[in-house]
């Protein structure tokens, strides 16, 4: 696994116009090319790490598996640095037999940054795919829910040391965390999550609240749903479609989560006050 954080050299300037020189830790990011059944899919900036859950997760929240047992092997591969030694970011994972391979819909075959997960779809068809999975669960109480981004600012420990990642946490209605991950890119956290889940045995989510600490896109929703994730939850805002797709799919979307309060966009008869 590739570092998490670097150091650099930074010239510090104050308020009070003060200049002083120390070292700044930075959020590491590097590229992951995905590779399935030898061939090239998908390339995504990414914190290095739990790849292998990344892997899991983006397959699933795109409609290629649907079960940890869909895939055979997951291994780095192809990727050196000038001594020859494994940078780890090409990772190629082995559909089990009778799994149909990917479209081409899904295919990233270019540059997508950390910000942007649905930036090599063709058209917004392409992303409305179809969940195996309805969401269930039962009410969750507002006051379980307006602790969740505290909990996850909690278990975001790269975070604290250089206020650059973003972070997804699956939770029990109880408010207990089942899986923190952090990374450069929302979507990436989300999948790392997701994917941790599916290994876990625990796809469909039922009865669990996915936290992200940024806003609420399309493709966060479409991800919930592709898992059968009941509630979404996000310390910022959502977009226009975000909101649409969540009450389109069933989903109880939660925006503006901060300080007790939020907004519930859709579906909330989830929520009990």
């Amino acid at each position: 696994m590739g570092r998490l954080t670097a150091r650099r050299p930074v010239l510090r300037i104050g308020a009070d116009g003060t200049t002083r020189r120390r070292p700044d830790s930075l959020a590491v990011e590097e590229p992951l090319e995905l590779r399935v059944d030898g061939r090239a899919l998908s390339v995504t900036m990414r914190t290095p790490g739990h790849d292998v859950e990344l892997a899991h997760g983006f397959l699933l929240t795109e409609g290629v598996i649907g079960s940890a047992a869909d895939l055979a092997t997951a291994r780095y591969c192809d990727s050196v640095d000038a001594d020859g030694r494994n940078t780890y970011n090409v990772l190629d994972v082995a559909l089990a037999p009778g799994v149909e391979p990917p479209d081409t819909s899904v295919e990233r075959n270019f540059y997508t940054t950390s910000s942007c997960g649905v930036c090599g779809k063709a058209s917004l068809d392409a992303v409305r795919l179809k969940t195996r999975f309805t969401p269930t669960g039962g009410p969750v109480a507002w006051s379980v829910l307006a602790t969740l981004p505290d909990r996850l600012r909690e278990a975001q420990k790269v975070f604290a040391s250089t206020g650059g990642l973003h972070a997804a946490g699956l939770f029990a209605p109880d408010g207990t965390p089942v899986v923190v991950r952090e990374d450069v890119g929302r979507h990436n956290a989300v999948d790392k999550v997701l994917g941790h889940a599916l290994l876990a045995g625990g796809v469909p989510a039922a009865d669990t609240v996915l936290q992200v600490s940024g806003r609420a896109s399309f493709e966060l929703v479409q991800k919930a749903a592709m898992a059968g994730v009941p509630v979404l939850a996000a310390v910022s805002a959502p977009s226009s479609l975000a909101v649409e797709l969540a009450d389109e799919v069933g989903i109880t979307l939660v925006g503006f989560l901060r300080d007790g309060a939020g907004n519930v966009y859709s579906h909330p008869e989830r929520i009990a006050v």
